[in-house]
C-alpha cells in the first residue's frame, strides 16, 4: 500500500520581500496578545484595556523612551479596540486625557 498523496496549500512560491516588508512580517509574527490578568476575570475587558494603556504610559513616563515600552503598547493594542486607542492618543495630544501620562501635565500627575 502506498502513502497518500499530500496536496499543497499554496501553489506558488511566496514573493521575495524587501527589507521593509521583511521587518513588518517579522514584527507581525512576534506580536502576542496580552497575558491573562486575574484582576479582570469577567468577559468585559474595558477596564483591562484602560489599565494596559495606562501601564504603557507609566512605562514611557518613567523610562522616557517609547522603544523600551513597545511590548506594553502591544499588550494594549491586543486588548483594546483600535478606535479606543486612537481616541486615547488624541485626548493625550489635546491635553484632555483623564488617565496618567498626560503629555501636557507638567506636574507629573
Amino acid at each position: 500500500m502506498s502513502a497518500p498523496k499530500i496536496s499543497k496549500i499554496f501553489t506558488q512560491e511566496p514573493p521575495e520581500l524587501n527589507k521593509e516588508e521583511a521587518a513588518r512580517l517579522n514584527m507581525i509574527k512576534n506580536v502576542r496578545t496580552t497575558p491573562r490578568d486575574e484582576r479582570f476575570p469577567s468577559s468585559n475587558q474595558a477596564l483591562h484595556c484602560w489599565n494596559r494603556y495606562n501601564e504603557w504610559l507609566l512605562c514611557v513616563k518613567q523610562s522616557g523612551d517609547e522603544d523600551n515600552c513597545k511590548p506594553m503598547r502591544q499588550f494594549a493594542e491586543s486588548i483594546c479596540p483600535g478606535i479606543w486607542l486612537e481616541s486615547f492618543d488624541e485626548q493625550r495630544d489635546d491635553g484632555s486625557f483623564s488617565g496618567i501620562g498626560n503629555k501636557f501635565d507638567e506636574k507629573g500627575h
